[in-house]
Parts: structure tokens; sequence; C-alpha cells
């Protein structure tokens, strides 16, 4: 099964050097590294979502979901939007839901992975 993903890749002829690209991808890449993270980061693959949607979701509570979405913010991988008492958590851009349920989908192909993976 092939899946063409609308996805812009690094251009290798840029300025940067492979250590200077590796050094700013390293940040993000960490942020991606932690369960709970990448679990938030399918549910907003989905659709946007408050933090009391994530909770409900994700049966985190709202302290450890706010302490996860932090890093993710910082990183730029979502963004936040105030609404009325509320924010509204969305991926960055709809380029990253492709490559997030890429790799949600690839995890699901081992038990651990499916185990890890928020199915329907």
């Amino acid at each position: 099964m092939r899946q063409d993903l609308d996805v812009r890749l690094l251009d290798r002829g840029s300025l940067l050097s492979a250590v200077d690209r590796a050094g700013l991808l390293a940040p993000r890449l960490k942020a991606l590294g932690d369960p709970n993270r990448l679990h938030l980061l399918l549910l907003l693959a989905d659709s946007p979502r408050s933090v009391r949607e994530l909770t409900e979701l994700s049966g985190m509570g709202q302290t450890l979901v706010s302490h996860h979405l932090a890093p993710l913010r910082e990183q730029g991988l979502v963004t936040v939007t105030p609404e009325g008492r509320s924010n509204v958590y969305a991926l960055c851009c709809e380029a990253l839901a492709g490559p997030v349920r890429l790799l949600a989908t690839l995890a699901a192909l081992t038990p651990e992975g499916a185990d890890a993976c928020c199915a329907p």
C-alpha cells in the first residue's frame, strides 16, 4: 500500500549543513519522544481540541495535559487559540497531520504499537 504525503522536505542544497539541520531538528524530535505527547498529537491530528477535550479523550489529568502541551507549543508543533475561557490547541499545520498518522499506523503494526496508538 502506497500513500503519498503532501509534505515539503528539506532542500538538500540548502545553505545549512547536515549537522546544522540535525541540530535544528533534534529539539522537535525530543518533544515528540514522549508517548503522552504523541498521544496528544494523534488526537490533534483528527481536529483542534480544547484542554478539556484532550483531558477527557486521553485520560490524563488537566495538569498533565498542559504539562505535555508546553514543549509541543515551544517547538512550534502545536498552536493555541483562546476561545472564551478555554484554549483550543491545533497542529501547527495540516502537513504535520499526515506524518503523525503515518507514524501511528507504523506503530500499530506491532502488538506494542497497537496498544500505544489511540485507535477509534
